[in-house]
Protein backbone atom coordinates (compact mmCIF):
# COMPACT_ATOMS: atom_id res chain seq x y z
CA UNK A 1 0.00 0.00 0.00
CA UNK A 2 1.54 3.38 -1.02
CA UNK A 3 2.28 6.01 1.62
CA UNK A 4 -0.57 8.55 2.02
CA UNK A 5 0.03 11.96 0.45
CA UNK A 6 -1.08 15.38 1.59
CA UNK A 7 -3.47 15.51 -1.38
CA UNK A 8 -5.23 12.40 -0.07
CA UNK A 9 -6.53 14.23 3.01
CA UNK A 10 -10.25 14.92 3.00
CA UNK A 11 -10.65 18.50 4.18
CA UNK A 12 -13.76 20.72 4.34
CA UNK A 13 -14.71 22.05 0.89
CA UNK A 14 -14.41 25.70 -0.02
CA UNK A 15 -12.37 26.55 3.07
CA UNK A 16 -8.89 28.00 3.31
CA UNK A 17 -7.59 26.51 6.55
CA UNK A 18 -5.11 28.42 8.66
CA UNK A 19 -2.05 26.63 9.97
CA UNK A 20 -3.58 26.42 13.47
CA UNK A 21 -6.78 24.94 12.05
CA UNK A 22 -4.79 22.45 10.02
CA UNK A 23 -2.76 21.40 13.07
CA UNK A 24 -5.96 21.02 15.09
CA UNK A 25 -7.35 18.79 12.34
CA UNK A 26 -4.23 16.61 12.40
CA UNK A 27 -4.42 16.39 16.20
CA UNK A 28 -8.04 15.21 16.10
CA UNK A 29 -7.13 12.49 13.62
CA UNK A 30 -4.36 11.33 15.98
CA UNK A 31 -6.17 11.51 19.33
CA UNK A 32 -8.76 8.93 18.29
CA UNK A 33 -10.46 6.41 20.54
CA UNK A 34 -8.71 3.56 18.73
CA UNK A 35 -5.28 5.14 19.18
CA UNK A 36 -5.98 5.73 22.85
CA UNK A 37 -7.08 2.15 23.50
CA UNK A 38 -4.14 0.77 21.54
CA UNK A 39 -1.75 3.00 23.50
CA UNK A 40 -3.27 1.81 26.77
CA UNK A 41 -2.72 -1.81 25.77
CA UNK A 42 0.90 -1.02 24.85
CA UNK A 43 1.51 0.65 28.21
CA UNK A 44 -0.19 -2.23 30.03
CA UNK A 45 2.48 -4.48 28.53
CA UNK A 46 5.17 -2.39 30.24
CA UNK A 47 3.26 -2.52 33.53
CA UNK A 48 3.16 -6.31 33.22
CA UNK A 49 6.94 -6.36 32.73
CA UNK A 50 7.39 -4.23 35.87
CA UNK A 51 5.09 -6.58 37.77
CA UNK A 52 7.20 -9.57 36.77
CA UNK A 53 10.46 -7.80 37.65
CA UNK A 54 9.25 -6.90 41.14
CA UNK A 55 7.18 -10.02 41.75
CA UNK A 56 5.35 -10.95 43.94
CA UNK A 57 4.54 -7.38 44.95
CA UNK A 58 0.94 -6.57 44.00
CA UNK A 59 -0.13 -4.00 41.42
CA UNK A 60 -2.06 -1.06 42.88
CA UNK A 61 -3.95 1.28 40.57
CA UNK A 62 -3.77 4.97 41.40
CA UNK A 63 -7.32 5.88 40.50
CA UNK A 64 -8.81 6.65 38.18
CA UNK A 65 -6.14 6.46 35.52
CA UNK A 66 -4.17 3.51 36.88
CA UNK A 67 -6.94 0.94 36.51
CA UNK A 68 -6.83 1.23 32.72
CA UNK A 69 -3.33 -0.25 32.69
CA UNK A 70 -4.04 -3.28 34.90
CA UNK A 71 -6.38 -6.18 34.04
CA UNK A 72 -8.97 -6.35 36.86
CA UNK A 73 -7.90 -9.84 37.92
CA UNK A 74 -4.32 -8.57 38.40
CA UNK A 75 -5.22 -5.51 40.47
CA UNK A 76 -4.35 -5.96 44.12
CA UNK A 77 -5.92 -2.71 45.34
CA UNK A 78 -6.68 0.88 44.46
CA UNK A 79 -4.89 3.98 45.72
CA UNK A 80 -6.06 7.58 45.78
CA UNK A 81 -3.07 9.89 45.53
CA UNK A 82 -3.80 13.15 43.72
CA UNK A 83 -1.31 15.02 41.56
CA UNK A 84 -2.74 18.31 42.84
CA UNK A 85 -1.30 17.45 46.27
CA UNK A 86 2.14 17.28 44.66
CA UNK A 87 2.09 20.38 42.48
CA UNK A 88 5.05 22.74 42.74
CA UNK A 89 4.74 24.97 45.85
CA UNK A 90 1.29 23.50 46.57
CA UNK A 91 2.53 20.36 48.32
CA UNK A 92 0.29 18.85 50.95
CA UNK A 93 -0.47 15.71 52.90
CA UNK A 94 -4.13 15.02 52.34
CA UNK A 95 -6.07 14.22 55.49
CA UNK A 96 -8.96 13.25 53.23
CA UNK A 97 -7.09 10.73 51.07
CA UNK A 98 -5.12 8.84 53.72
CA UNK A 99 -4.63 5.53 51.88
CA UNK A 100 -4.02 3.73 55.17
CA UNK A 101 -5.44 0.54 53.68
CA UNK A 102 -2.17 0.17 51.77
CA UNK A 103 0.00 -0.22 54.87
CA UNK A 104 -0.99 -3.82 55.61
CA UNK A 105 -0.70 -4.72 51.92
CA UNK A 106 2.81 -3.26 51.83
CA UNK A 107 3.88 -5.10 54.98
CA UNK A 108 2.43 -8.44 53.88
CA UNK A 109 4.00 -8.35 50.40
CA UNK A 110 7.25 -6.48 51.08
CA UNK A 111 6.02 -3.50 49.10
CA UNK A 112 3.64 -2.61 46.30
CA UNK A 113 3.74 -1.29 42.73
CA UNK A 114 1.56 1.81 42.27
CA UNK A 115 0.60 2.42 38.64
CA UNK A 116 -0.29 5.81 37.17
CA UNK A 117 0.33 7.85 34.04
CA UNK A 118 0.42 11.46 32.90
CA UNK A 119 -0.03 13.70 29.91
CA UNK A 120 2.36 14.41 27.06
CA UNK A 121 5.77 15.86 27.94
CA UNK A 122 5.97 14.97 31.65
CA UNK A 123 8.32 12.32 33.01
CA UNK A 124 5.85 11.14 35.60
CA UNK A 125 2.70 12.39 37.34
CA UNK A 126 3.13 14.63 40.37
CA UNK A 127 1.22 12.02 42.38
CA UNK A 128 4.16 9.65 41.94
CA UNK A 129 7.00 12.18 42.10
CA UNK A 130 5.82 14.22 45.11
CA UNK A 131 2.51 13.19 46.69
CA UNK A 132 3.56 9.61 47.45
CA UNK A 133 7.03 10.54 48.80
CA UNK A 134 5.38 13.01 51.19
CA UNK A 135 2.92 10.31 52.25
CA UNK A 136 5.74 7.83 52.90
CA UNK A 137 7.67 10.24 55.12
CA UNK A 138 4.62 11.37 57.10
CA UNK A 139 3.57 7.76 57.75
CA UNK A 140 7.12 6.75 58.67
CA UNK A 141 7.41 9.53 61.25
CA UNK A 142 3.99 8.69 62.68
CA UNK A 143 4.08 4.88 62.65
CA UNK A 144 7.83 4.35 63.22
CA UNK A 145 8.98 7.51 65.05
CA UNK A 146 12.06 5.86 66.61
CA UNK A 147 13.49 4.54 63.34
CA UNK A 148 16.46 6.72 62.30
CA UNK A 149 15.44 6.52 58.63
CA UNK A 150 11.85 7.66 59.14
CA UNK A 151 12.58 11.36 58.67
CA UNK A 152 14.22 10.87 55.29
CA UNK A 153 12.41 12.31 52.28
CA UNK A 154 13.18 10.61 48.97
CA UNK A 155 12.36 12.35 45.69
CA UNK A 156 13.15 11.40 42.08
CA UNK A 157 16.49 12.63 40.75
CA UNK A 158 15.02 15.12 38.27
CA UNK A 159 13.55 17.29 41.05
CA UNK A 160 15.91 20.05 42.27
CA UNK A 161 17.42 20.25 45.74
CA UNK A 162 15.34 23.37 46.46
CA UNK A 163 12.16 21.31 46.07
CA UNK A 164 13.52 18.76 48.53
CA UNK A 165 14.36 21.38 51.16
CA UNK A 166 11.04 23.19 50.75
CA UNK A 167 9.02 20.00 51.19
CA UNK A 168 11.15 18.92 54.16
CA UNK A 169 10.25 22.18 55.90
CA UNK A 170 6.56 21.31 55.56
CA UNK A 171 6.76 17.74 56.86
CA UNK A 172 6.44 18.52 60.62
CA UNK A 173 3.19 20.39 59.98
CA UNK A 174 1.88 17.52 57.87
CA UNK A 175 2.66 15.07 60.69
CA UNK A 176 0.86 17.27 63.21
CA UNK A 177 -2.25 17.50 61.01
CA UNK A 178 -2.25 13.71 60.59
CA UNK A 179 -1.91 13.06 64.32
CA UNK A 180 -4.67 15.60 65.06
CA UNK A 181 -7.18 13.26 63.41
CA UNK A 182 -6.79 10.88 66.39
CA UNK A 183 -7.37 7.84 64.21
CA UNK A 184 -6.77 4.21 65.03
CA UNK A 185 -3.57 3.69 63.04
CA UNK A 186 -2.02 0.52 61.58
CA UNK A 187 0.50 -1.17 63.86
CA UNK A 188 1.81 -3.81 61.45
CA UNK A 189 4.54 -1.81 59.68
CA UNK A 190 8.04 -3.04 60.63
CA UNK A 191 10.23 -1.12 58.16
CA UNK A 192 10.03 2.43 56.82
CA UNK A 193 8.33 3.04 53.50
CA UNK A 194 10.58 4.19 50.69
CA UNK A 195 9.49 5.26 47.21
CA UNK A 196 11.28 4.11 44.06
CA UNK A 197 10.46 5.14 40.50
CA UNK A 198 10.14 3.12 37.33
CA UNK A 199 9.34 4.49 33.86
CA UNK A 200 9.54 2.98 30.35
CA UNK A 201 13.03 4.54 30.18
CA UNK A 202 14.19 2.48 33.17
CA UNK A 203 16.24 -0.70 32.99
CA UNK A 204 14.26 -3.30 34.89
CA UNK A 205 16.11 -5.56 37.32
CA UNK A 206 15.82 -9.32 37.45
CA UNK A 207 13.57 -10.96 40.01
CA UNK A 208 16.70 -12.24 41.80
CA UNK A 209 17.96 -8.67 42.22
CA UNK A 210 14.72 -7.29 43.65
CA UNK A 211 14.51 -9.98 46.30
CA UNK A 212 17.51 -8.60 48.20
CA UNK A 213 17.92 -4.85 47.60
CA UNK A 214 15.14 -3.75 49.95
CA UNK A 215 16.44 -5.15 53.23
CA UNK A 216 15.99 -1.89 55.15
CA UNK A 217 12.77 -0.60 53.56
CA UNK A 218 9.33 -1.53 52.37
CA UNK A 219 9.44 -0.38 48.73
CA UNK A 220 6.64 1.70 47.26
CA UNK A 221 7.45 1.31 43.57
CA UNK A 222 5.96 4.18 41.61
CA UNK A 223 5.38 2.97 38.06
CA UNK A 224 4.69 5.48 35.29
CA UNK A 225 2.95 3.39 32.64
CA UNK A 226 3.35 5.63 29.59
CA UNK A 227 6.41 6.41 27.51
CA UNK A 228 7.36 10.10 27.55
CA UNK A 229 6.49 11.99 24.36
CA UNK A 230 8.39 15.26 23.97
CA UNK A 231 6.99 16.47 20.66
CA UNK A 232 3.61 16.05 19.05
CA UNK A 233 1.51 12.89 19.05
CA UNK A 234 1.50 13.17 15.27
CA UNK A 235 5.18 12.16 15.30
CA UNK A 236 4.52 9.01 17.34
CA UNK A 237 2.70 6.78 14.85
CA UNK A 238 -0.54 6.94 16.79
CA UNK A 239 0.96 6.45 20.27
CA UNK A 240 -0.58 8.71 22.94
CA UNK A 241 1.18 9.33 26.24
CA UNK A 242 -1.20 9.10 29.20
CA UNK A 243 -3.99 7.90 26.92
CA UNK A 244 -6.21 6.99 29.88
CA UNK A 245 -6.21 10.53 31.28
CA UNK A 246 -9.38 12.63 31.07
CA UNK A 247 -11.64 9.74 30.06
CA UNK A 248 -14.68 12.00 30.32
CA UNK A 249 -13.37 13.76 27.21
CA UNK A 250 -13.12 10.71 24.95
CA UNK A 251 -14.30 7.39 26.45
CA UNK A 252 -18.08 7.73 25.89
CA UNK A 253 -18.64 6.30 29.41
CA UNK A 254 -16.41 3.28 28.74
CA UNK A 255 -14.80 2.16 32.00
CA UNK A 256 -11.55 0.34 32.66
CA UNK A 257 -13.27 -2.96 33.61
CA UNK A 258 -15.43 -2.81 30.47
CA UNK A 259 -12.35 -2.09 28.38
CA UNK A 260 -10.54 -5.16 29.68
CA UNK A 261 -13.63 -7.33 29.42
CA UNK A 262 -14.04 -6.43 25.73
CA UNK A 263 -10.48 -5.53 24.74
CA UNK A 264 -10.23 -7.74 21.65
CA UNK A 265 -13.51 -6.56 20.16
CA UNK A 266 -12.71 -2.92 20.88
CA UNK A 267 -9.26 -3.02 19.31
CA UNK A 268 -10.40 -4.70 16.10
CA UNK A 269 -13.36 -2.35 15.56
CA UNK A 270 -12.88 0.54 13.09
CA UNK A 271 -12.78 4.03 14.59
CA UNK A 272 -16.05 5.06 12.94
CA UNK A 273 -17.89 2.19 14.66
CA UNK A 274 -16.34 2.53 18.11
CA UNK A 275 -18.80 5.07 19.60
CA UNK A 276 -21.77 2.83 18.77
CA UNK A 277 -20.00 -0.26 20.08
CA UNK A 278 -19.07 1.47 23.32
CA UNK A 279 -22.63 2.77 23.72
CA UNK A 280 -23.94 -0.78 23.38
CA UNK A 281 -21.41 -2.19 25.85
CA UNK A 282 -22.22 0.51 28.40
CA UNK A 283 -25.98 0.01 27.97
CA UNK A 284 -25.73 -3.77 28.29
CA UNK A 285 -23.63 -3.41 31.43
CA UNK A 286 -26.10 -0.95 32.98
CA UNK A 287 -29.02 -3.26 32.17
CA UNK A 288 -27.28 -6.15 33.92
CA UNK A 289 -27.02 -4.17 37.18
CA UNK A 290 -30.37 -5.14 38.65
CA UNK A 291 -29.31 -5.90 42.20
CA UNK A 292 -28.58 -3.35 44.86
CA UNK A 293 -25.05 -2.04 45.08
CA UNK A 294 -22.71 -3.48 47.69
CA UNK A 295 -23.09 -1.77 51.04
CA UNK A 296 -19.93 -0.50 52.71
CA UNK A 297 -20.04 -0.01 56.47
CA UNK A 298 -18.52 3.31 57.52
CA UNK A 299 -19.45 3.09 61.20
CA UNK A 300 -21.32 0.45 63.23
CA UNK A 301 -24.60 2.19 62.37
CA UNK A 302 -24.06 3.81 58.97
CA UNK A 303 -23.39 2.31 55.54
CA UNK A 304 -23.29 3.70 52.01
CA UNK A 305 -23.79 2.15 48.59
CA UNK A 306 -24.50 3.07 44.97
CA UNK A 307 -28.04 3.05 43.67
CA UNK A 308 -30.40 1.28 43.31
CA UNK A 309 -31.51 1.00 46.92
CA UNK A 310 -34.95 -0.44 47.56
CA UNK A 311 -37.11 0.12 50.62
CA UNK A 312 -36.46 -2.16 53.60
CA UNK A 313 -38.52 -1.65 56.78
CA UNK A 314 -35.72 -3.08 58.95
CA UNK A 315 -33.35 -0.24 58.00
CA UNK A 316 -33.47 3.51 57.56
CA UNK A 317 -32.77 4.04 53.87
CA UNK A 318 -31.93 7.46 52.46
CA UNK A 319 -31.58 7.71 48.68
CA UNK A 320 -30.07 10.83 47.11
CA UNK A 321 -31.32 10.97 43.51
CA UNK A 322 -30.32 13.08 40.52
CA UNK A 323 -33.85 14.40 40.08
CA UNK A 324 -34.79 17.74 41.60
CA UNK A 325 -37.81 17.19 43.84
CA UNK A 326 -39.76 19.18 46.42
CA UNK A 327 -39.00 18.60 50.09
CA UNK A 328 -42.57 17.64 50.93
CA UNK A 329 -42.26 14.62 48.60
CA UNK A 330 -39.04 13.23 50.10
CA UNK A 331 -40.41 11.03 52.89
CA UNK A 332 -41.86 7.82 51.44
CA UNK A 333 -42.31 5.96 54.72
CA UNK A 334 -40.98 5.95 58.28
CA UNK A 335 -37.87 4.16 57.06
CA UNK A 336 -37.46 5.43 53.50
CA UNK A 337 -36.50 8.88 52.23
CA UNK A 338 -35.76 9.88 48.62
CA UNK A 339 -34.02 13.23 48.36
CA UNK A 340 -33.90 14.76 44.87
CA UNK A 341 -30.97 17.20 44.78
CA UNK A 342 -30.09 17.31 41.08
CA UNK A 343 -26.71 16.52 39.53
CA UNK A 344 -23.05 17.35 40.06
CA UNK A 345 -22.21 20.71 41.70
CA UNK A 346 -25.88 21.70 41.91
CA UNK A 347 -26.56 18.61 44.02
CA UNK A 348 -23.59 19.32 46.28
CA UNK A 349 -24.82 22.88 46.85
CA UNK A 350 -28.41 21.76 47.45
CA UNK A 351 -27.14 19.28 50.02
CA UNK A 352 -26.50 22.05 52.53
CA UNK A 353 -30.16 23.07 52.81
CA UNK A 354 -31.40 19.47 52.74
CA UNK A 355 -29.28 18.15 55.61
CA UNK A 356 -31.56 19.47 58.40
CA UNK A 357 -34.47 17.41 57.01
CA UNK A 358 -32.27 14.38 56.38
CA UNK A 359 -30.78 14.40 59.88
CA UNK A 360 -34.20 14.97 61.44
CA UNK A 361 -35.57 11.98 59.52
CA UNK A 362 -32.66 9.79 60.65
CA UNK A 363 -33.03 11.00 64.25
CA UNK A 364 -36.71 10.02 64.35
CA UNK A 365 -35.87 6.60 62.97
CA UNK A 366 -33.16 6.04 65.60
CA UNK A 367 -35.53 7.15 68.36
CA UNK A 368 -38.13 4.61 67.24
CA UNK A 369 -35.65 1.72 66.78
CA UNK A 370 -35.26 0.40 70.31
CA UNK A 371 -33.11 -2.63 69.47
CA UNK A 372 -29.44 -1.86 68.69
CA UNK A 373 -29.42 -4.19 65.68
CA UNK A 374 -32.30 -2.19 64.21
CA UNK A 375 -30.43 1.12 64.35
CA UNK A 376 -28.98 0.82 60.85
CA UNK A 377 -28.88 3.67 58.35
CA UNK A 378 -28.00 3.13 54.68
CA UNK A 379 -27.37 6.10 52.37
CA UNK A 380 -27.23 5.70 48.59
CA UNK A 381 -26.35 7.99 45.71
CA UNK A 382 -25.57 7.41 42.04
CA UNK A 383 -21.89 6.61 42.60
CA UNK A 384 -22.00 5.55 46.24
CA UNK A 385 -18.87 7.65 46.75
CA UNK A 386 -19.83 11.34 46.85
CA UNK A 387 -23.18 12.63 48.11
CA UNK A 388 -23.95 9.48 50.09
CA UNK A 389 -20.64 9.84 51.91
CA UNK A 390 -21.37 13.50 52.63
CA UNK A 391 -24.78 12.62 54.09
CA UNK A 392 -23.23 9.81 56.13
CA UNK A 393 -20.60 12.21 57.50
CA UNK A 394 -23.27 14.72 58.53
CA UNK A 395 -25.39 12.04 60.23
CA UNK A 396 -22.34 10.59 61.99
CA UNK A 397 -21.34 13.97 63.41
CA UNK A 398 -24.83 15.23 64.17
CA UNK A 399 -26.39 12.14 65.73
CA UNK A 400 -23.52 10.06 67.19
CA UNK A 401 -20.82 10.80 69.75
CA UNK A 402 -17.20 9.64 69.61
CA UNK A 403 -18.10 6.29 71.20
CA UNK A 404 -20.76 5.62 68.59
CA UNK A 405 -23.64 6.25 70.98
CA UNK A 406 -26.71 8.17 69.85
CA UNK A 407 -26.63 11.74 71.12
CA UNK A 408 -29.41 12.79 73.47
CA UNK A 409 -31.90 15.23 71.98
CA UNK A 410 -31.15 17.66 74.81
CA UNK A 411 -27.40 17.51 74.28
CA UNK A 412 -25.82 20.84 73.37
CA UNK A 413 -23.18 20.29 70.71
CA UNK A 414 -21.14 22.56 68.49
CA UNK A 415 -18.89 21.32 65.73
CA UNK A 416 -15.43 22.46 64.65
CA UNK A 417 -13.50 21.84 61.46
CA UNK A 418 -11.07 19.67 63.41
CA UNK A 419 -13.91 17.50 64.71
CA UNK A 420 -15.48 17.12 61.26
CA UNK A 421 -12.10 16.38 59.68
CA UNK A 422 -11.47 13.68 62.27
CA UNK A 423 -14.83 12.01 61.55
CA UNK A 424 -14.10 12.21 57.84
CA UNK A 425 -10.76 10.51 58.49
CA UNK A 426 -12.58 7.60 60.15
CA UNK A 427 -14.89 7.29 57.15
CA UNK A 428 -12.08 7.49 54.59
CA UNK A 429 -10.13 4.84 56.48
CA UNK A 430 -13.15 2.52 56.41
CA UNK A 431 -13.88 3.34 52.76
CA UNK A 432 -10.74 4.43 50.86
CA UNK A 433 -12.72 4.55 47.62
CA UNK A 434 -14.99 7.28 48.93
CA UNK A 435 -14.59 10.52 47.02
CA UNK A 436 -16.77 13.30 48.42
CA UNK A 437 -16.26 16.42 46.33
CA UNK A 438 -15.05 19.69 47.77
CA UNK A 439 -18.52 21.17 47.27
CA UNK A 440 -20.12 18.25 49.12
CA UNK A 441 -17.78 18.65 52.09
CA UNK A 442 -18.29 22.41 52.13
CA UNK A 443 -22.04 21.84 52.39
CA UNK A 444 -21.56 19.42 55.28
CA UNK A 445 -19.22 21.84 57.08
CA UNK A 446 -21.63 24.71 56.55
CA UNK A 447 -24.57 22.73 57.92
CA UNK A 448 -22.76 21.40 60.98
CA UNK A 449 -21.01 24.64 61.92
CA UNK A 450 -24.01 26.90 61.32
CA UNK A 451 -26.67 24.73 62.94
CA UNK A 452 -26.75 23.93 66.62
CA UNK A 453 -28.19 20.77 68.07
Amino acid sequence: MPEPRFSDLILPHNEQLSMSQLMAFFKRTTLTIHNRLTSIKTDAGFVDAVSQAYSPRPLVANERCGSWYIPPERKGASAYFKSTDGHERAWKFSTRRLNLHLVELIENHDGIIIVDSTRRGKRMPDALSSTIPIWCTVLNLTLLPSNPSSANLYLPAHLPATTHSQICALIPGFVDSFKALNLSLPTCLTKPLRPFWVTPDSSLPSVQDTSSIFDDFRPVICCTASRRVIGSEMDEGGYIQGAADDTEMWAHDLTAPLFWENIDELLKTPESELPDLISRLVSDHAASKKDEGTQIKLTPNISVCPMPLHANPSECRIVVTQDTTLKDTWIKSKTCMQVGLGKNKLASRNLRTSLPEICDFAAKYLASATEPDQQRIVVACESGRDLSVGVALAISCYLFDDEGNIRKSTEDVSFTKTFIKSRLGVIMTAYPGANPSRATLQSVNSFLMDWRK
